[in-house]
């Protein structure tokens, strides 16, 4: 009588689909395996293969060998640092946890996910690659640098989701999101110029006048001005040049803000910033082809204020609700002319919330992204003319001969822009319809 045994359980796997998951989770563990070995640690190249291809396998097991894997690495990153004790060597803690994170990695591979894992590998493999380059950042920071960075993630995570839905008030005027978006919006574009600004110092007057600019440019401009004596021609040059690069930030800045505010905006304006930004841009290399700097002129030196503080949050946010609720009201009132008014006002106090308030009313359909754009374009207009009145102020005519030349260069290169959109929109609404029924 034959004896009858239980069957084993048994899987068929697609073959080639698993082999992909393997093949994904061991170059993963290479990449990572490649940078401790490079460091001369004892998990290498091999180690972090292994583990990665270990994690592969369970996540294609299952839910208890995903688990029981896991465990294993954590007990070999145990062994790891004990072995590290006995040789005096200290505990590798960054290994260890580099380990982990590979055996997680490589469980999602097996499990059948792709970008998730090779996103988290790349991002583990810089941190360890950057090690002297974050300490060094990190060690340089001083306290109200980091007061600031936490400031800005408390507006950001904290306040942010705590803000109502919708519009609210009487005349459902004010968005409590849009605005707090705004704030953080510019805030975290001097954060991150700050930033740069610190790794890379000020090396002379491209940095200073550009990165400054997309900070404040009129605070650029008045101490690049300041420099300037009315009877000498010293630091005339780099003065003129740094003005027209912060002219140039700020342009670029405004066009960002509607881009991610309001990109139907955008497209309206787009020609009136990309001729100004070409024409800012061509200046400021014609300057450079002069060769007429004075010899022994010191490149500029500026030290930024701290990007992001409560006050400058503050400021942003008031400065947006009022050009937003007041650009509403007059666009209601007295059409879009009451509004352009409004952008034109509002320039002089600061171009990037005009510009935002703008943006916002577009998105709310308050206002059409036309005349948003041209707002927009009207704001920049009145911050270049803004800036270029602290230059008046130093009576050198070198300087404001040069300056409000290159000015009108720029604010006539915005106005050909804004007739050519003229010219070409009708073409485009009448053309458009008749594309769209072709291929339909």
């Amino acid at each position: 009588m034959a004896e009858s045994f239980p069957a084993l359980p048994t899987a068929d796997w697609p073959y080639l689909q698993i082999l992909v998951r393997l093949a994904l989770s061991l170059s993963l563990g290479l990449l990572i395996g490649m940078e401790r070995e490079r460091r001369g640690k004892e998990a290498g190249l091999r180690t972090f293969g292994f583990i990665c291809l270990l994690g592969a396998l369970g996540g294609a097991l299952g839910t208890a060998f995903s688990l029981l894997i896991l465990a294993l690495v954590g007990m070999l990153t145990v062994l790891l640092n004990v072995q590290a004790l006995r040789v005096t060597q200290g505990t590798e803690l960054t290994t260890s946890a580099a380990m982990l994170v590979t055996c997680m990695a490589g469980i999602l591979c097996g499990q059948g996910h792709t970008i998730l894992p090779a996103a988290v590998m790349v991002i583990a493999t810089a941190l360890l690659a950057w090690k002297e380059g974050l300490a060094g950042f990190s060690m340089g920071l001083t306290e109200s640098e980091l007061r600031s960075a936490l400031l800005l993630a408390i507006l950001a995570i904290v306040i942010y989701p705590a803000l109502p839905v919708g519009t609210v008030g009487p005349w459902n005027l004010i968005e409590p999101r849009a605005a707090w978006v705004t704030v953080i919006l510019i805030a975290g574009i001097g954060f991150v110029n700050y930033i740069l600004w610190k790794l890379y110092g000020a090396r002379g007057v491209v940095f200073l006048g550009f990165l400054g600019g997309l900070v404040n440019s009129n605070f650029t401009v008045i101490e690049l001005s300041s420099r300037v004596q009315p009877s000498s021609s010293a630091f005339v040059e780099s003065a003129y040049r740094g003005i027209l690069l912060a002219t140039t930030a700020m342009v670029m800045r405004n066009a960002c803000l509607l881009l991610i505010l309001a990109p139907l905006a955008l497209v309206g304006s787009l020609a009136a910033f990309v001729l100004m930004l070409l024409t800012s841009m061509a200046l400021v290399l014609w300057s450079y082809r002069r060769r007429d700097r004075p010899s022994g002129e010191e490149a500029p030196q500026m030290k930024l204020e701290l990007p992001f503080s409560l006050p400058l949050a503050l400021k942003y946010g008031a400065v947006f609700l009022l050009l937003h609720i007041v650009g509403a009201v007059t666009q209601r009132q007295f059409g879009d002319m009451g509004f352009y008014f409004v952008s034109i006002i509002g320039g002089l106090m600061s171009s990037a919330s005009a510009v935002a308030a703008a943006a916002t009313l577009a998105s709310q359909g308050s206002i059409s992204p036309t005349v948003a754009g041209t707002g927009a374009v009207l704001a920049s207009f009145t911050s270049i003319a803004f800036s270029l009145s602290f230059v008046l102020r130093k009576h050198n005519r070198a300087l404001i001969g040069r300056l409000a030349s290159a000015m009108v260069y720029v604010a006539v290169a915005g106005i050909i822009g804004m007739l050519v959109w003229d010219t070409v929109h009708p073409f485009m609404l009448h053309w458009i319809p008749q594309l769209e029924g072709k291929a339909g």
